[in-house]
């Protein structure tokens, strides 16, 4: 389905290191397409994931297979040595799976969204019901209302997710309600930002604790005020935040701490 292209050349002379923008599930490369102008000093590569986008047909493989699937298309982009990795939901997910699986590949990551405990019963109410109404524009609809996303977002997003397999979609939802954080992840030695919207489900801000006992080197923060699909959501906040990571490798200081956000 998706036109949008995986391959973003640097609009700059002496480019910064190249970078890998993962997408979350039931939308595709084109969600970061507000992202791409903030980041014209780079080689900017946006990967369908298996399932996804322009690879619809595909069967989504798993997350292990996925964060192989990711490594392989930047070397095949031309991407031999580290780059940088952002990941937004079961992108986040599959990220930190090319952090276990291809550490050397990657100089720094961040993620956020990422759901890595066991589904609440009102998350696991909303997977069945996507699936029960998978071909039902209002339900899409109402989905990327109760997500913040804004008006001029929503017809893409409902669009693409009436596009996705239900077989595609079944695998990722028992992918992603297995959860749990790789043991290996903690021989990561790169630099690791993790966030969760301030708006998420309890899930997603648990998962953050559930992150640190396994990586206790990564840094965490929330998003102020903000829902799962952020980098749509509020886009000057979001490319902020990503500059300030990549550029300074620093935590831009509007995210809420966790000890902030435990005190109010």
């Amino acid at each position: 389905m998706s036109g949008f292209p995986e391959v973003h050349a640097p609009r700059t002379a002496g480019a910064a290191r190249p970078l890998v923008l993962l997408h979350g599930g039931n939308v595709a490369n084109w969600m970061w397409e507000p992202q791409l102008p903030a980041l014209a000093d780079r080689l900017v590569i946006t990967p369908d994931l298996p399932g996804f986008g322009a690879r619809v047909d595909e069967d989504w493989p798993g997350l292990d297979a996925a964060a192989d699937d990711v490594v392989a298309r930047a070397t095949e982009h031309g991407i031999d040595g580290p780059f940088d990795l952002v990941g937004l939901s079961l992108g986040a997910m599959t990220a930190l799976r090319v952090l276990v699986r291809h550490p050397e590949r990657v100089r720094s990551a961040l993620v956020t969204g990422a759901l890595l405990e066991r589904l609440g019963a009102g998350t696991r109410l909303t997977a069945r019901l996507q699936l029960a109404f998978w071909r039902a524009p209002w339900f899409w609809r109402g989905l990327a209302t109760a997500m913040g996303l804004p008006e001029e977002a929503r017809e893409r997003y409902v669009a693409h997710g009436l596009s996705v397999r239900r077989e595609t979609a079944a695998a990722m939802f028992a992918d992603v309600n297995a959860g749990g954080v790789p043991d290996e992840l903690g021989d990561y030695s790169g630099a690791l930002l993790a966030i969760a919207g301030e708006k998420e489900s309890a899930t997603a801000r648990r998962s953050l604790l559930a992150l640190a006992r396994v990586a206790p080197r990564a840094e965490l923060r929330f998003a102020p005020g903000m829902h799962h699909i952020w980098n749509v959501e509020d886009v000057d906040l979001f490319n902020d935040v990503l500059l300030s990571w990549l550029d300074n490798g620093t935590a831009d200081a509007r995210l809420i701490s966790l000890g902030a956000l435990v005190a109010r």
